[in-house]
């Protein structure tokens, strides 16, 4: 059903089909073919309704809680994209009749959806199909359709009812009030809803422009509404040859946006401004919009994140240009308030809530291409500080613990207490994740680090860094639990990132993180205190620093640190998994669907068992190695290996986030074959043949990890505590690969062959670089032989 080698001439490798329909198999292409701009996200679902599909519009930072017992969410805004079609008098569908040469794709370069293809009635009468539609980057307020049917064959009474749906949920919870509603001059819609607990008011408009023959028609629609919902009903008769054509452009504000904020903000003063930017909109037509939308995709991003592959397989370049579609359409850049959902905008799955895959998966992209975008992503999480102090004192710590789901910064934690079906005993299955999940703070640590490293922006770390390690720091300090018996300070009774593996005591990750954040935070405090003094007196005070610091040193170098082991080097993931039952796992590993090892067995017997959801310990030593920290024995690069050994046969990549880790690392260790084929494998999970993998939405931090593992990886670009590392080991069927990065301020041309390695300074500055234990200096252009 899916083809992956349509596009042909300038659109080579750019465009994602569906080639034949499926009413079984409508999530995939609703959520791999989304459109949006990160203000907001549109789910593709197609223009005539049916039984199993998901129409989603979400606006980023709306977020609602439906009802009391509910944890937040984005809501479901109203549809604007359904179209109610009927042929001679009775409703169209591709379930009935007989469909030909269907095509629906998605342009990546264009971020256009089309869909076209020849429909016999039941009736014998052939028309022709042709759907656009696009989410503006122009304008994020913008989206814009056009319908075109020509009747092939003989006259046809055909008719259509289109306007603003919102008869809409989240997966049955009711997000709005009941809204007024009007139409302007038998022409423009006009519909308010206003969310039930957090009072956010949604403004959406929308306007048709029909045509018969290219003319213009004159004829009146009916106007109609509904309980939440008002439409427009055209009728036509067309002969044979005719062709009608209809545009419908629709804008979306919200009393979230933040011009809404800047001035006092009126409810309808936003209706008003908001309908007549319509009405200007309207007058441009779909074409002139959408050139606009075209050009500034081209000149925001292909002209920015330039990433080329020359591969034998072209689904490597095409996959790579999925990424950063869909990392374009998922982050919402113009707004600091607001953080990148673990489904992006494209479904409902994990409610909009960010997690730790912004931070470890998806900044590290926008750190090396935009770095603006990076620092409105690490101020979403300052501005989340209150929410993470209240979640220290709601569990008796102190400083800032952050949410391990978190959604309005205000909002606190907002992970949901329980989830799916304990296959044992028949209950829902507890989610602990929200409670014991905790080395989130570190990795928010981690990525400031890693920012600072790399952009080298004083500025961020002086207004917002400083605070949020110092805070991270306090909590780690006040989390340390004190053996006597061992005379060392542990962790217990946490879940890291393997959360197959729940209540256990000092997670290698979960300790090894904490120690760098209170390490992080001495050194910041050291640094500080020589540099800026006056900015360190300014925050001990409200952070408690002369009293913390101390602390900090003291517990850090007391706490306890899992050792690799002496026989094979391998680093325990916890105090118990290394002596865990061992069970053949040949049946989950081969699996076709993830998460098959709950349809057998609870979480209290998984957790009994040497099985690993994702990568936990291997990440760690990759995260490690970035930093100060790249030194210490216990993360060595035989540690690394034998490690990787020992934990990818226990994986079982439940999660969409295991496969780029262990990408990296196969790299790293010279695992090549391997790591390609990982790599393949990661882009196989949107991609891939499996028609049921993304139906609550793309996966947003495996998307933003392979431009990691192509990137870290195969291109072999690393932070190595303050200074870049490039040690290329491309792929076998790479001939070359060619990238941009921002390095402390400059932008970074590299090429790279099987043979040579070409650096480019964009702006004539210097930069000091190693490559094969080798440091180098380049101001202008240099090629390094690759041996």
């Amino acid at each position: 059903m899916m083809d992956y080698k349509l596009g042909t001439g300038e659109f080579e490798d750019w465009i994602v089909s569906e080639t034949a329909f499926s009413t079984d198999y409508l999530g995939k292409c609703e959520a791999i073919l989304s459109l949006g701009n990160g203000y907001m996200g549109m789910r593709s679902a197609t223009e005539e309704p049916y039984i199993k599909e998901q129409r989603n519009l979400f606006v980023n930072g709306t977020f609602n809680k439906a009802h009391p017992n509910e944890v937040t969410e984005l809501p479901n805004l109203a549809d604007v994209t359904r179209i109610d079609i009927r042929v001679d008098g009775e409703r169209f569908s591709l379930e009935f009749g007989e469909t030909a040469n269907y095509v629906r794709q998605l342009n990546l370069k264009t971020a256009e959806l089309s869909r076209s293809f020849d429909w016999t009635s039941p009736k014998g009468k052939k028309l022709r199909f042709h759907f656009k539609r696009f989410v503006s980057l122009a304008n994020l307020h913008l989206m814009a359709t056009k319908m075109q049917v020509e009747s092939l064959t003989h006259p046809v009474d055909f008719s259509f009812d289109s306007g603003i749906n919102a008869q809409m949920n989240n997966s049955g919870a009711q997000h709005f009030l009941e809204g007024e509603r009007r139409v302007f001059d038998k022409q423009l819609i006009q519909l308010v809803q206003t969310t039930n607990e957090s009072n956010v008011d949604v403004v959406i408009n929308t306007t048709h422009n029909v045509k018969v023959n290219g003319e213009e028609t004159m004829a009146a629609p009916d106007m109609d509404m509904a309980r939440r919902k008002v439409w427009l009903s055209y009728a036509f008769t067309l002969q044979p040859n005719d062709r009608l054509e209809v545009e419908k452009v629709t804008t979306v504000h919200t009393s979230r946006d933040l011009n809404a904020l800047e001035a006092e903000y009126d409810l309808q003063q936003l209706r008003e401004s908001s309908l007549g930017d319509l009405k200007l909109h309207a007058l441009q037509g779909y074409d002139s919009l959408f050139q606009t939308h075209k050009q500034t995709w081209q000149q925001n991003v292909w002209d920015v994140y330039k990433l080329e592959i020359d591969s034998d397989n072209a689904f490597d370049q095409l996959g790579l240009r999925f990424a950063l579609y869909h990392l374009t359409l998922m982050t919402p850049a113009h707004d600091a308030r607001m953080g990148i959902g673990a489904k992006g905008l494209s479904g409902e799955g994990y409610k909009g809530h960010s997690f730790w895959d912004t931070e470890v998966f998806i900044l590290p992209f926008f750190i090396y291409s935009n770095p603006a975008v990076a620092k409105s992503l690490l101020t979403y999480r300052y501005l989340g500080l209150a929410g993470a102090r209240a979640k220290a004192i709601e569990n008796g710590y102190s400083g800032a613990m952050y949410p391990w789901e978190m959604a309005w910064p205000t909002d606190g934690e907002v992970t949901p207490k329980w989830g799916d079906i304990d296959i044992v005993t028949g209950e829902q299955s507890r989610i602990w994740s929200g409670a014991i999940e905790q080395h989130i703070s570190a990795d928010i640590a981690f990525a400031i680090y890693q920012y600072n490293e790399v952009t080298n922006d004083q500025e961020f770390l002086d207004q917002y860094g400083y605070e949020m390690v110092f805070d991270t720091a306090k909590f780690w300090a006040s989390r340390l639990e004190w053996n006597e018996e061992k005379g060392r300070y542990e962790i217990i009774n946490v879940i890291g990132p393997d959360e197959y593996k729940e209540h256990v005591n000092n997670n290698a990750f979960t300790n090894y993180m904490a120690y760098f954040n209170l390490k992080l935070a001495i050194r910041y405090y050291d640094r500080l205190a020589e540099e800026n003094p006056e900015l360190l007196e300014k925050l001990a005070a409200p952070l408690e620093l002369a009293a913390a610091y101390p602390d900090w040193q003291e517990k850090a170098d007391r706490l306890f640190l899992p050792e690799p082991r002496a026989a094979d080097r391998v680093i325990p993931q916890d105090d118990t998994y290394l002596q865990l039952e061992e069970i053949d796992l040949t049946k989950y590993k081969n699996q076709e669907k993830v998460r098959t090892i709950y349809r057998d067995y609870n979480s209290e017997q998984i957790n009994s068992f040497q099985v690993t959801k994702q990568a936990d310990g291997l990440i760690l030593l990759y995260l490690l190695e970035q930093t100060f920290l790249h030194d210490d024995p216990r993360i060595s690069k035989d540690v690394k290996s034998a490690s990787f050994h020992y934990y990818e046969p226990k994986t079982l990549h439940d999660s969409s986030l295991s496969l780029v880790t262990h990408t990296i690392l196969a790299s790293d260790i010279g695992e090549y074959d391997l790591a390609y084929s990982l790599f393949q494998k990661s882009i196989e999970i949107d991609l891939g043949p499996a028609m049921d993998t993304s139906d609550e939405g793309i996966h947003a931090a495996s998307i933003g990890g392979l431009w990691k593992a192509a990137v870290f990886g195969f291109a072999g670009v690393r932070l190595i505590d303050g200074r870049l590392r490039i040690d290329p080991k491309l792929p076998k069927t790479w001939r070359s690969m060619k990238f941009t990065i921002q390095w402390q301020g400059s932008p970074v041309s590299i090429s790279i062959t099987p043979t040579l390695l070409a650096i480019k300074m964009e702006d004539g500055e210097a930069m000091v670089f190693e490559t094969n234990n080798v440091v180098h200096e380049c101001t202008g252009y240099t090629e390094i032989p690759i041996a």
